[in-house]
């Protein structure tokens, strides 16, 4: 007896066949590797909640870069630690700042082999926590903050930025950060905007990585994204389309399948998708409990990601992912 369904399970038959018609595969080409980079330290200092992830020096960062170039992975993303934070955040535009200098090293190191990516917020520098300038009820300004993104923007393309990263939610943050680029000289330099960025429970080893925690125990819900929504992400990702920016990121990725689904059905630029810190701790953990096989499930994710429609990826697995070489 013939039985229609047996076509669909001839296909799974051998891995090579698997392979074969396989509809969603990560590429190295897709990954971005996020990487920390500190002020005043000697030595790279582990991140614990984030196991494998450090905070790195200048020098241990060049090293870092390079080794990922020769992987093949295309992309990085830099995030600073400050050895100093004030009110208004400004060692994010500062030339001398930790992640202008970084980018200065890695131009020289890497020269155009890799895209350099810098984070674009506030709340790495604030001694309040808070991804822009906070008034005197606690509540954050939005147009005082947006002024201070364009400075950043024109600080990080200065130092060598490829892509600039907007992830602070504000409301004209891409409008702001394209008219001061462009009014700079820096036509060509791209945003990347965090268009759909959830006031998510996931980011809690990333604060560790980054020195951060909001003054007074308050939190980001009132600009961030509404974890709820759906329709609203779609607002404004097509809002920060129209502001100027040339491709759009979901984050976190996983709890967000759907929307990056439909931000792929509906809007023609590229989608990237975060998988953020507390995505990868959580596999991490189980796998050192020996609950999972990390290193297949940590691949399953990332092809997940990858299968709902996102084209760029920033995984903190990217090194393990280009060694393996996707295995």
């Amino acid at each position: 007896m013939a039985f229609p369904a047996r076509r669909l399970r001839r296909l799974r038959r051998t891995p090579a066949l698997r392979r074969l018609v396989a509809e969603a595969q990560v590429r190295v080409d897709d990954l971005v590797a996020p990487l920390f980079v500190r002020e005043d330290i000697s030595a790279p200092v582990p991140v614990p909640s984030l196991p494998g992830v450090v905070q790195h020096t200048r020098e241990s960062l060049r090293k870092e870069v390079r080794e990922l170039a020769g992987l093949g992975i295309p992309a990085v993303i830099l995030f600073g630690i400050p050895a100093r934070k004030d009110a208004s955040g400004a060692e994010a535009w500062n030339p001398d700042g930790i992640v202008q200098v970084a980018l200065r090293d890695l131009r020289d190191e890497v020269g155009d082999s890799l895209v350099l990516m810098a984070d674009l917020c506030l709340d790495e520098y604030t001694d309040h926590g808070h991804c822009g300038i906070v008034r005197a009820d606690g509540s954050v300004d939005n147009d005082a903050t947006i002024e201070l993104y364009a400075r950043a923007g024109v600080a990080q393309a200065t130092a060598g930025a490829d892509v600039v990263a907007p992830s602070g939610m504000m409301d004209g943050q891409v409008a702001a950060i394209r008219a001061g680029l462009d009014g700079a000289g820096f036509a060509e330099t791209a945003i990347l905007a965090y268009a759909a960025k959830y006031a998510s429970a996931l980011y809690g080893p990333f604060r560790d990585a980054v020195d951060v925690t909001i003054r007074g125990g308050g939190d980001r819900k009132g600009y961030q994204q509404d974890w709820h929504n759906q329709r609203e992400a779609l607002a404004e990702i097509a809002l920060d389309l129209d502001e100027g920016a040339d491709m759009v990121m979901v984050k976190p990725a996983l709890a967000y399948l759907d929307v990056i689904a439909a931000a792929r059905q509906r809007f023609d630029a590229p989608v990237a998708a975060y998988h953020v810190s507390g995505e990868y701790a959580m596999v991490k953990a189980a796998a050192e409990r020996g609950w999972i096989d990390g290193d297949a499930v940590a691949l399953e994710h990332v092809t997940a990601i990858k299968r709902a429609g996102a084209d760029v990826i920033l995984t903190y697995y990217a090194r393990e992912l280009a060694e393996r070489a996707l295995s």
